[in-house]
């Protein structure tokens, strides 16, 4: 079994703090074997991993729309914030990447509302359904009965920020997958979600990071 975690953040991102020796340990260690990098509005850092660790780290950017936070996996150019979240979705599809939904329905972290994930349900291919870091505003449960209704691809993923938290919650499927099989891989019924929360220093390190950045 392949376990992959679809939404990281390096130190690319302004409240991320994992190096690119982080995700070799990661590889390395054999806690994660596939890892998606997912900073705020960039994928720089991500490219330069994917070339020097290979494909075992896919290139993603997490978007911030004018309706909510929206993932593209896969991609190979960035995608500029600040677009409607249906005009995002559309700009990931064009570079064949996956729409992945991060911490829906949640309003401390910019999680896309039920309204406006309804208008998209189309184009999307994967849901998070449970956060690492989800503990104050978790609505799983919510995004895992959205899911089953409208037919979307379930994940796990820990949004780590640091070196403490990644490795405990992620996804657990029978075999690698490209941006072509990810979403058929994850609904396979052997398909298993890991969601061990990330901890306190896990959940501190956003704001942690910024104040350290800004000092």
């Amino acid at each position: 079994m392949i376990r992959i975690d679809l939404h990281t953040h390096s130190s690319a991102s302004p409240d991320g703090s994992l190096t690119l020796a982080d995700y070799k340990r990661m590889l390395e260690t054999n806690k994660l074997e596939v890892i998606a990098i997912t900073d705020h509005n960039t994928i720089d850092f991500a490219q330069k991993a994917q070339q020097a660790l290979g494909e075992q780290i896919i290139v993603g950017e997490e978007i911030t729309t004018t309706e909510g936070e929206i993932i593209g996996l896969y991609l190979t150019k960035r995608i500029e914030p600040g677009l409607s979240a249906h005009e995002t979705a559309q700009e990931i599809k064009k570079q064949h990447g996956a729409v992945y939904i991060p911490h829906p329905f949640e309003t401390v972290r910019k999680g896309i509302s039920l309204e406006t994930l309804d208008e998209i349900a189309e184009l999307v291919d994967i849901i998070e359904v449970h956060n690492g870091r989800a503990v104050f505003q978790n609505r799983g449960q919510q995004a895992r009965i959205w899911a089953q209704k409208h037919q979307v691809a379930m994940a796990a993923s820990s949004d780590a920020h640091g070196r403490i938290g990644w490795g405990r919650t992620y996804s657990q499927v029978a075999e690698v997958s490209t941006n072509k099989t990810l979403t058929q891989t994850l609904s396979r019924p052997e398909t298993q979600l890991h969601t061990k929360a990330v901890g306190l220093r896990g959940l501190a390190y956003p704001k942690l990071n910024k104040l350290r950045k800004r000092t």
